[in-house]
Protein backbone atom coordinates (compact mmCIF):
# COMPACT_ATOMS: atom_id res chain seq x y z
CA UNK A 1 0.00 0.00 0.00
CA UNK A 2 1.34 3.43 -0.96
CA UNK A 3 1.63 6.37 1.40
CA UNK A 4 -1.31 8.05 -0.34
CA UNK A 5 -3.54 4.99 0.08
CA UNK A 6 -2.51 4.64 3.72
CA UNK A 7 -3.26 8.27 4.46
CA UNK A 8 -6.59 8.14 2.62
CA UNK A 9 -7.64 5.10 4.62
CA UNK A 10 -6.51 6.73 7.86
CA UNK A 11 -8.37 9.94 7.01
CA UNK A 12 -11.62 8.19 6.09
CA UNK A 13 -11.48 6.08 9.22
CA UNK A 14 -10.80 8.89 11.67
CA UNK A 15 -12.19 12.17 10.34
CA UNK A 16 -15.67 11.97 11.90
CA UNK A 17 -14.36 11.03 15.36
CA UNK A 18 -11.80 13.80 15.26
CA UNK A 19 -14.28 16.39 14.03
CA UNK A 20 -16.72 15.41 16.78
CA UNK A 21 -13.98 15.70 19.40
CA UNK A 22 -12.83 19.16 18.28
CA UNK A 23 -16.42 20.33 17.89
CA UNK A 24 -17.03 19.47 21.54
CA UNK A 25 -13.90 21.43 22.46
CA UNK A 26 -14.76 24.54 20.47
CA UNK A 27 -18.54 24.52 20.41
CA UNK A 28 -18.32 25.88 16.87
CA UNK A 29 -18.56 23.57 13.87
CA UNK A 30 -16.75 25.91 11.47
CA UNK A 31 -13.85 26.40 13.91
CA UNK A 32 -13.70 22.65 14.49
CA UNK A 33 -13.63 21.95 10.75
CA UNK A 34 -10.83 24.47 10.24
CA UNK A 35 -8.73 23.03 13.07
CA UNK A 36 -9.24 19.45 11.95
CA UNK A 37 -8.43 20.30 8.35
CA UNK A 38 -5.22 22.03 9.42
CA UNK A 39 -4.27 19.03 11.58
CA UNK A 40 -4.78 16.62 8.69
CA UNK A 41 -2.70 18.86 6.43
CA UNK A 42 0.13 18.72 8.94
CA UNK A 43 -0.28 14.95 9.25
CA UNK A 44 -0.09 14.56 5.47
CA UNK A 45 3.05 16.70 5.33
CA UNK A 46 4.68 14.39 7.90
CA UNK A 47 2.88 11.19 6.94
CA UNK A 48 6.07 9.17 6.50
CA UNK A 49 6.77 9.77 10.21
CA UNK A 50 3.22 9.94 11.59
CA UNK A 51 2.13 6.64 10.03
CA UNK A 52 4.81 4.88 12.06
CA UNK A 53 3.41 6.07 15.40
CA UNK A 54 1.53 3.61 17.59
CA UNK A 55 -1.58 5.79 17.32
CA UNK A 56 -1.46 8.31 14.43
CA UNK A 57 -4.99 9.43 15.28
CA UNK A 58 -3.83 10.52 18.73
CA UNK A 59 -1.14 12.66 17.10
CA UNK A 60 -3.68 14.35 14.83
CA UNK A 61 -6.08 14.77 17.75
CA UNK A 62 -3.42 16.55 19.81
CA UNK A 63 -2.45 18.78 16.88
CA UNK A 64 -6.10 19.66 16.15
CA UNK A 65 -6.83 20.47 19.79
CA UNK A 66 -3.72 22.64 20.00
CA UNK A 67 -4.74 24.50 16.85
CA UNK A 68 -8.22 25.07 18.28
CA UNK A 69 -6.85 26.28 21.62
CA UNK A 70 -4.34 28.52 19.86
CA UNK A 71 -7.12 30.16 17.86
CA UNK A 72 -9.17 30.58 21.02
CA UNK A 73 -6.23 32.23 22.78
CA UNK A 74 -5.69 34.52 19.81
CA UNK A 75 -9.33 35.61 19.91
CA UNK A 76 -9.14 36.11 23.66
CA UNK A 77 -5.99 38.23 23.30
CA UNK A 78 -7.66 40.28 20.59
CA UNK A 79 -10.70 40.84 22.82
CA UNK A 80 -8.43 41.98 25.66
CA UNK A 81 -6.68 44.40 23.31
CA UNK A 82 -10.05 45.83 22.26
CA UNK A 83 -10.96 46.33 25.89
CA UNK A 84 -7.64 48.02 26.61
CA UNK A 85 -7.39 50.18 23.52
CA UNK A 86 -10.97 50.32 22.38
CA UNK A 87 -12.40 48.67 19.35
CA UNK A 88 -11.89 50.25 15.97
CA UNK A 89 -14.56 52.70 15.01
CA UNK A 90 -17.38 51.09 13.14
CA UNK A 91 -17.67 51.77 9.47
CA UNK A 92 -20.83 53.71 8.66
CA UNK A 93 -23.47 51.94 6.63
CA UNK A 94 -23.37 52.71 2.93
CA UNK A 95 -25.57 55.58 1.84
CA UNK A 96 -28.15 55.23 -0.92
CA UNK A 97 -25.76 56.63 -3.54
CA UNK A 98 -23.20 53.93 -2.78
CA UNK A 99 -25.84 51.22 -2.94
CA UNK A 100 -27.05 52.54 -6.32
CA UNK A 101 -23.53 52.68 -7.76
CA UNK A 102 -22.76 49.14 -6.60
CA UNK A 103 -26.06 47.88 -8.03
CA UNK A 104 -25.30 49.61 -11.34
CA UNK A 105 -21.75 48.20 -11.39
CA UNK A 106 -23.14 44.68 -10.96
CA UNK A 107 -25.10 45.13 -14.17
CA UNK A 108 -21.96 45.87 -16.21
CA UNK A 109 -20.02 43.10 -17.94
CA UNK A 110 -17.27 41.70 -15.73
CA UNK A 111 -14.42 43.11 -17.85
CA UNK A 112 -15.81 46.63 -17.67
CA UNK A 113 -16.58 46.34 -13.96
CA UNK A 114 -13.06 45.08 -13.22
CA UNK A 115 -11.42 47.85 -15.25
CA UNK A 116 -13.53 50.53 -13.55
CA UNK A 117 -12.83 49.13 -10.08
CA UNK A 118 -9.07 48.92 -10.65
CA UNK A 119 -8.84 52.35 -12.28
CA UNK A 120 -11.22 54.39 -10.14
CA UNK A 121 -11.33 52.58 -6.82
CA UNK A 122 -7.73 51.46 -6.56
CA UNK A 123 -6.29 54.35 -8.57
CA UNK A 124 -4.24 52.16 -10.89
CA UNK A 125 -2.94 53.75 -14.10
CA UNK A 126 -4.33 52.34 -17.37
CA UNK A 127 -1.08 50.49 -18.13
CA UNK A 128 -1.19 48.75 -14.75
CA UNK A 129 -4.86 47.82 -15.24
CA UNK A 130 -3.83 46.34 -18.59
CA UNK A 131 -1.12 44.23 -16.94
CA UNK A 132 -3.47 43.13 -14.15
CA UNK A 133 -6.22 42.07 -16.56
CA UNK A 134 -3.88 40.73 -19.26
CA UNK A 135 -5.51 43.00 -21.85
CA UNK A 136 -3.98 45.52 -24.26
CA UNK A 137 -3.97 49.16 -23.14
CA UNK A 138 -6.41 50.09 -25.91
CA UNK A 139 -8.83 47.42 -24.75
CA UNK A 140 -8.67 48.74 -21.20
CA UNK A 141 -9.37 52.27 -22.43
CA UNK A 142 -12.35 50.99 -24.42
CA UNK A 143 -13.66 49.06 -21.40
CA UNK A 144 -13.35 52.15 -19.23
CA UNK A 145 -15.09 54.32 -21.79
CA UNK A 146 -17.91 51.86 -22.42
CA UNK A 147 -18.22 51.11 -18.72
CA UNK A 148 -18.50 54.81 -17.83
CA UNK A 149 -21.14 55.34 -20.52
CA UNK A 150 -23.15 52.31 -19.40
CA UNK A 151 -22.81 53.31 -15.75
CA UNK A 152 -24.00 56.85 -16.51
CA UNK A 153 -27.01 55.43 -18.31
CA UNK A 154 -27.82 53.04 -15.48
CA UNK A 155 -27.49 55.74 -12.84
CA UNK A 156 -29.60 58.17 -14.90
CA UNK A 157 -32.38 55.56 -14.95
CA UNK A 158 -32.19 55.30 -11.16
CA UNK A 159 -32.33 59.11 -10.83
CA UNK A 160 -35.26 59.27 -13.25
CA UNK A 161 -37.15 56.59 -11.30
CA UNK A 162 -36.54 58.47 -8.04
CA UNK A 163 -37.76 61.73 -9.60
CA UNK A 164 -40.98 60.12 -10.81
CA UNK A 165 -41.56 58.50 -7.39
CA UNK A 166 -41.28 61.84 -5.58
Amino acid sequence: MTDVDGFDEFYRGSRQRLLGFVYVLTGNLAEAQDAVQEAYIRAWQRWSTVQGYDDPEAWVRVVASRIAVSRWRSLRSRARAYLRHGAEETVPAPNSDTVEVVAALRRLPEEQRTAIALYYLLGMPVAEVARETAAPVGTVKARLSRGRAALAGLLAVVDLEEATDA
